[in-house]
């Protein structure tokens, strides 16, 4: 188990583990998996670590899905090296113990995943994240932690919204690449391989 990073002894806890910086919190609650826009937006602009919300230092890591290194850029801020053992340890989707994203309803439109009551409450003017709700309830991706130099961070512009980033660029020199997670099959695929497997005689490692 990895400890807390010594960056993050500051950050509040929810459940025994540490609440991301660029987490939304809503109701003064964290809703994990989702992200506050204008952290985010700083943590990008500012090169802010996503969990600590420290300066990124001479290296940082990007997190990077397939279709993320095919459109050339990473859509989350970076973290310092120290914090991606404690994220990839802890965080369901990157440790394997999510095997599809979360589902969400055609029109829970909150980031939250539910309706908010409260009149005076700023998260109706809050979008959910297009990103979460394109990939709702499908299988989960395989994730890696892509090494950079800071000095090679660039940003990626938003196409519908320019003064938006729309991600850390990929097309810089990559000095380490570390698998986080495979791919998570789909029901009918994981059977047919317990199939072949069972008839090959072979065992899970």
């Amino acid at each position: 188990m990895h400890a807390i990073p010594r960056r993050c002894a500051g950050r509040p806890l929810a459940g025994g583990l540490v609440v991301p910086w660029v987490s939304l919190i809503h109701g003064g609650h964290a809703v994990f998996g989702s992200l506050d826009a204008d952290r985010t937006r700083t943590a990008f602009l500012v090169r802010l670590c996503q969990i600590c919300s420290q300066p990124l230092d001479e290296r940082c890591y990007l997190i990077v899905r397939p279709a993320d290194a095919e459109r050339g850029c990473s859509p989350e801020p970076a973290l310092h090296p120290e914090c991606l053992p404690y994220t990839a340890e802890h965080c369901p989707m990157l440790n394997g113990a999510a095997a599809r994203y979360r589902s969400r309803p055609v029109l829970a439109t909150h980031p939250a995943g539910r309706p908010c009551a409260d009149p005076g409450c700023p998260c109706p003017s809050l979008k959910a994240d297009k990103g979460h709700a394109a990939r709702s309830g499908s299988p989960a991706d395989r994730y890696e932690a892509w090494m950079i130099h800071t000095v090679a961070y660039q940003l990626v512009p938003h196409q519908d919204e320019p003064g938006l980033p729309a991600g850390i660029s990929l097309n810089v020199p990559i000095l380490r690449k570390r698998l986080l997670r495979e791919a998570a099959l789909p029901p009918g695929h994981a059977a047919l391989l317990d199939l072949l497997h069972n008839a090959l005689g072979l065992e899970d490692s």
